[in-house]
C-alpha cells in the first residue's frame, strides 16, 4: 500500500527490445538476512531524522533483491556464464532482460528509489530469480502489492506435520482450511461424513460455497441455515482484511452470481468471529451426530491457514463416529 508522501518518480518502463549484457563488475555485498537488514536499516547517521516507513520498505526490498540475484547463477537461468564474469550470481542487466523490464528501471528498484511497482512486474521478477514461495509472498509484502495469485502458494505452507496431524485425528472429521474456507486437504471420516471433496474441481472445495449450493450438505447439516448465516458473517469479517485480493473478490461474485439467498444475507452486513460451537449433522447409516468444531492455527496470522477438527459433543457422538470408521 502507498503511504501519503510517498511520490512516485516516473512510471514503469517496459522493456521491448533485448538490451545488451555488460561485462562491468559490480560490488559484492554481504548475504541478506532478515536481522542484518533490520540492523542495517534501524542505524541512523548522527543528527539525520529517521527515515520513514515507505523510506524502510523500500531499502529492505532493495537489499532483498540484491540478495536474491547473487544468488542465481547463469547456468540456472538458462544463460553463459562468460569468461570475464566478477559478478556474484546474475547481473542486473540479466534480471531485467529474463523480466522483460527496463535495466534503468530495475537498478533504480534495487536502490530503494520511490518507482511505482505493478504486480505482473513483480511476478516476473520472482520468476526470473527463482523465488520459492515464501520468497515470493516477501517481496509482494516490502513493494507493499497485492499478490494477484494467491492461492498458487497456499498449499505448501502445510508441513508433513500438519498432515500427519489431521489424519491422525480420525476417526474424528479433519480439514485443512485457508481463511477464505477453501478445503485444502481433509482426511477419510470427513469425506464419509461430507462427501469426497477430491471429486470436486478446485474452486467448489470451498465450506461457504458447498453450504450454499450443495444439495448434499442442505439435507446433512441439521443447522444449514443457521450455518451459512454465521459463515457468511465470518466472510465478511474476514475480507475487511484482504478486500483488494482478487481472490477473496472473486470468490464473492461467484456466489453472488450463483445464490439468491446468498444475496440477501450479504445484504445484511452482519459479521461474526471464531468460537468454538456445537452443529448437528445426519448420517444414513449411524445417525445423528453433534460434532463441536475447533480451530488450530497453523500460521501466525490470525484466522489463516487452520486445521479444523470436528470432535464430538457426547459419547453417543463418540460411538457413532467410531462405528463410521469401521464401514467400508
Amino acid at each position: 500500500m502507498r503511504k501519503a508522501g510517498d511520490v512516485t518518480t516516473t512510471a514503469e518502463p517496459v522493456s521491448t527490445t533485448a538490451e545488451p549484457v555488460t561485462t562491468v563488475a559490480e560490488p559484492r555485498t554481504s548475504a541478506y538476512t532478515p536481522a542484518r537488514a533490520a540492523a542495517q536499516l534501524s542505524a541512523q547517521p548522527p543528527g539525520e531524522p529517521p527515515a520513514t516507513d515507505a523510506v524502510t520498505r523500500r531499502q529492505e526490498l532493495a537489499a532483498f533483491l540484491r540478495s536474491r540475484r547473487e544468488r542465481i547463477s547463469p547456468e540456472q537461468v538458462g544463460l553463459v556464464r562468460g569468461a570475464r564474469r566478477r559478478t556474484p550470481g546474475l547481473r542486473r542487466e540479466e534480471v531485467a532482460q529474463l523480466s522483460a523490464v527496463g535495466v534503468t528501471w530495475y537498478t533504480w528498484l534495487e536502490q530503494g528509489r520511490a518507482i511505482r511497482v505493478s504486480a505482473q512486474v513483480l511476478d516476473a521478477i520472482a520468476r526470473a530469480l527463482l523465488m520459492d514461495p515464501t520468497e515470493r509472498g516477501h517481496l509482494f509484502v516490502l513493494a507493499g502489492v497485492v499478490d494477484p495469485r494467491p492461492d498458487d502458494y497456499e498449499c505448501p505452507l502445510f508441513s508433513p506435520t500438519a498432515l500427519r496431524l489431521m489424519h491422525t485425528i480420525a476417526p474424528y472429521p479433519a480439514t485443512l482450511q485457508n481463511a477464505r474456507y477453501d478445503v485444502l486437504a481433509h482426511n477419510r471420516p470427513f469425506a464419509q461424513l461430507f462427501g469426497e471433496l477430491t471429486e470436486l474441481p478446485p474452486r467448489e472445495r470451498n465450506c461457504l460455497w458447498l453450504l450454499t449450493t450443495s444439495e448434499h450438505w442442505r439435507e446433512s447439516f441439521l443447522d444449514r441455515d443457521e450455518m451459512l448465516r454465521d459463515l457468511i458473517a465470518k466472510y465478511r469479517t474476514g475480507m475487511a482484511e484482504h478486500v483488494a485480493e482478487p481472490a477473496w473478490q472473486e470468490r464473492l461474485d461467484g456466489l453472488l452470481r450463483v445464490s439468491a439467498e446468498f444475496r440477501e444475507l450479504w445484504r445484511r452486513h452482519e459479521v461474526a468471529t471464531m468460537s468454538p460451537h456445537v452443529k448437528r449433522y445426519r448420517h444414513p447409516e449411524v445417525g445423528l451426530l453433534r460434532l463441536e468444531h475447533r480451530n488450530l492455527w497453523m500460521a501466525p496470522q490470525p484466522q489463516a491457514h487452520r486445521l479444523v477438527a470436528y470432535v464430538p459433543a457426547d459419547e453417543e457422538t463418540e460411538q457413532r463416529l467410531g462405528r463410521l470408521a469401521e464401514l467400508a
